[in-house]
Order: C-alpha cells, then structure tokens, then sequence
C-alpha cells in the first residue's frame, strides 16, 4: 500500500473537502483544485460595508451527520464553531396578519396542531414516529451505500425494512393521510420543496426530513454557514491537504484506463486517483474527452433537477422588527408555484419565496442598527435570466414582504444584489443553472442516480449532490465521505 500516491480532489465544496479530509487523514497526499477564489463551493461568502452574506445553504439540519464527520478526526463541530438551536426554528406568513412561529419544544409544537387542527397531535406523533424511524434506517441502512449496482440493496432485511419506507407512497397523500387543515399540510410538505420534485411525486420516504426538521431542530453556526467550511479546512490542512484556489480544471488527460495528469488554467497536476467534486455534468461533458465520459447529452437532459433560485442579498440601515431569523412565505397557491417550477417550467406567476435575516441571531453578520437579510425565490432550472427579469421579481418580493408584515424595508437598503441562473453557470458550471443539484424522485434515487463511479476511468470517483446520497448539505459531507472510502478500496487494491 503505497500512501505516497497523489490524489486530486476538484472541487472544495462540502464533498470534496469531506474526501480530502478523509483521504488525507489516512496518509495520502491530497491536492484539492478549486476554480474560485475560495473554498466551500456554494457555501461562499460575500462581504461588503460591513455585511456579511453566507451566499448559498442557510438551514443547519441534520447535526448529527456535521457529530458524526468532525467525529473521524476525534473533533467535535464544537471546536470550530458555536451552534445554537433556533427557538422558533422558523416563521409561516400565510398572509397578513396569519402567521405561524414553529416552536422547538415538542410539547409546545403538538399543542400549536391541535390549536390549527383540535386533535391533530395524535397523528403529529404518528407521522413524527415514522419520520424518525425512516431517518434511523435512511441513515443507518441506505446513505453510506455507494450505490455501484442494485446488488447492495438485495438483502431481505433491508428489503423488508424498504417496505415500510414507503418509497411508493407519495409525501403529498402520506401528509394527508394524518392531516386536514391546509397550513399544516404546507408546513409539512415545505421540505420537499428543494428536493426536486413536487410533493405528489416525492416518496414518502422523504418524511424523514420532517424528523430533521421538527425534531432535531433547525441550528446555526455563529459565524454563519462558512464556519464550518472554514472547520473542514482546518481539518484538512492539518493533515497536509494542499487547497490550490483559482484554479479551474479544464481537461484530465487520460492513458488506457487510468486518469494520469490533470489540465488546469495554472498548470498541469500529475494524479493517481481523481475525486470530482465539482459539477458532474461539467466533468462529464466538458472536461472528459468523448470517450472517456459515462454518460451522453441527451442522458444528462432527462436528468430531473432540484431547483434554481433567484436570490437577493440585501443590507439595511435600519432594525426590521418582528422577524424571525427563517422566514417562509406561503400566502399563494404552494401547487401552483411547485407545478411551474417541475411541471411546467416557467417563471412563476405567484411565487412562494423564503427570508432569511441572519442578523436576528448573529449581531456581527450586519453593522450595527442594520440587518441582514438574503430573499430566495425557487425557480426552475434552464430559465432565460436577464436583470429586468431579477428586477421584477424583486419589486415581487419585496412588495410582498412589505404588505404582510408591514414593515417597510425599500427605503432602507443600502447594500443589493442578486444571484440567480447565469451566475451558478458561470461560478460552479452548475446544469441547467441548478442550486440544489438531482432531484430525489424515485427514479434518480440510490443506483439510479448518476453513478459515482467512472465507467471507463479506473481511478476516477464523482462526489457530489449530483450522485449519491443526494443534494443538501449533510448529503454532500455523506457523499465525500463515500468517495473517499472507494477509492481507498481502489487504491488498495480490494
């Protein structure tokens, strides 16, 4: 076993940070190549007069999955960074003057359906009690598999058990096998919304993000999201991972089977196994030469995607009151804006949108007597995107959020800028413009996904939301981790 060999990682998001950290850890030498001129993929930041804008993924679910990484390096996300449970973990505008704060405390939140819903914590605690078991086995059984064939899934345990995951059930008739009332049904169904795929035709299983949610509770890094990008980094320098920034792949030079150097706008890598981390597609497509790539273009567009965004990163002079740090505006039609972003793309006629004001929590995230807020709106991949457009959109939002909270904000932003398809194009080659990578439907799940390993490439692995486990930030940690492990395997020759 030689650890002298040279690994290249592309890409320094979550999941190529996770496998180089790994990797590294076990001796090998590891390179990660990264095109911006910072690491942590979407979860970058944007500074300016004083505001400091987390630019991608705002929700820490999951904290396990964050235990269970640092865990590998006897560290604890504690030793990076300070984490505190929101309480409420979030805010429902339904309309003016109809919201709903969901309350940490299960007592309180059982206590909140019944006052919706009279009797509807009976079946909270059922639909809970599922939850939790789906994401025991979902955790356990199913996302450390690295998906190469079907073959890992025939186990009659695991078979049985996939049963009462209900991966044939849909998460819309499964909510509503419990509940009524319109509200709790759209709280219920929100997480699913960046999964991919409308809530008819997302697997129940999925119900196990409402144990991620309502359970274990929504958290946030002091510091915003980048500190643990900064955590990650920290591990794996001190394990001599070498993080090249600005430094874009743009060819891998391949011999036989074997990946041998890699091509870069600052020179060329030599390498005995390659991680991709970066964008599948842009790999796939772009970097590897016809005959190398595993799959074709016309594969990649009936790939089902999670959606884009249009997003706007704003700073203001002055304190908004009466806002929560995670805001989730449903006062229009939930299936209407689902349909025009999976069914029938478009950008939408009445769209929910989503607030996050990280100043609530984090004084330091804005200058003093100002806030900082960053508004999303979900949108389909592969729209035309223009500035008047973002404009509209917008004046949409913000009018909106003036109207139904009745604080006015306009007249006070001193900092903007939007962030929406042109853009994950240019700084991640992100298909179709996407912000959230394959979408979980049952068809692309598990050994339907994109495969992780290269088909025609000994010692090359992707890594990634665009394979296994899945989009999301826990899910991308996961992935790197599984990259990391295969190709050890590879490396080791087992």
């Amino acid at each position: 076993m030689d650890k002298n060999k040279k690994i290249i990682v592309i890409g320094a998001g979550f999941a190529g940070l996770a496998s180089a950290c790994v990797l590294a850890k076990e001796g090998y030498k590891v390179t990660v190549l990264e095109k911006n001129d910072q690491p942590g993929g979407r979860a970058r930041v944007w500074e300016k007069d004083g505001f400091k804008f987390d630019m991608g993924p705002s929700w820490y679910w999951m904290p396990d999955v964050f235990e269970n990484f640092f865990a590998i390096f006897g560290k604890k996300p504690s030793d990076f960074y300070d984490l505190k449970r929101l309480d409420p973990g979030y805010r429902v505008y339904y309309g003016k003057d109809d919201v709903l704060d969901v309350p940490a405390n299960m007592g309180e939140l059982e206590a909140l359906f019944d006052e919706i819903e009279p009797g509807s914590s009976a079946g909270l605690r059922k639909f809970l009690e599922q939850a939790a078991y789906k994401y025991k086995v979902g955790m356990g059984e199913y996302v450390f598999r690295p998906s190469h064939s079907i073959t890992e899934f025939i186990d009659l345990n695991l078979i049985r058990k996939s049963f009462s995951m209900q991966l044939l059930t849909s998460m819309s008739s499964h909510v509503r096998q419990y509940f009524k009332n319109p509200k709790l049904i759209k709280l219920l169904e929100f997480p699913v919304l960046f999964l991919g795929a409308t809530p008819q035709d997302t697997p129940a299983m999925y119900s196990m993000m409402n144990h991620a949610d309502l359970a274990l509770g929504t958290w946030y890094p002091m510091g915003g999201m980048n500190e643990i990008v900064k955590a990650m980094v920290s591990v794996a320098e001190s394990y001599g991972v070498d993080i090249k920034l600005n430094t874009e792949v743009t060819k891998i030079d391949v011999a036989g089977k074997q990946a041998k150097s890699i091509q870069t706008n600052n020179g060329t890598y030599q390498a005995d196994f390659v991680i991709a981390g970066a964008d599948y597609e842009h790999i796939d497509q772009h970097v590897l030469a016809q005959p190398d790539r595993n799959y074709t273009e016309k594969y990649w567009d009936k790939r089902t995607m999670s959606p884009s965004s249009l997003l706007y990163y704003i700073g203001t002079n002055k304190k908004i009151a009466d806002m929560q740090h995670h805001n989730l505006f449903f006062d229009e039609d939930f299936e209407l804006h689902a349909k025009e972003i999976y069914k029938d793309p478009q950008w939408p006629s009445k769209p929910l949108f989503y607030v996050c004001c990280t100043s609530k929590t984090d004084p330091d995230a804005a200058p003093e007597g100002g806030e900082n807020i960053f508004f999303l709106m979900p949108i389909a991949p592969g729209l035309n995107d223009d500035e008047a457009t973002r404009e509209k959109y917008f004046d949409i939002m913000i009018d909106r959020f003036e109207n139904i909270t009745g604080q006015s904000i306009r007249d006070a932003i001193v900092v903007k800028r939007s962030y929406a398809l042109k853009d994950f194009k240019a700084d991640y080659h992100s298909f179709k413009g996407n912000a959230y990578g394959l979408a979980n439907t049952l068809a692309q799940t598990a050994f339907f996904k994109p495969s992780m390993r290269a088909k025609h490439i000994e010692n090359l692995l992707f890594t990634g939301q665009l394979t296994v486990p899945g989009p999301g930030v826990p899910p991308a940690l996961i992935s790197g981790q599984i990259a990391a492990l295969e190709a050890m395997k590879v490396l080791e020759g087992k």
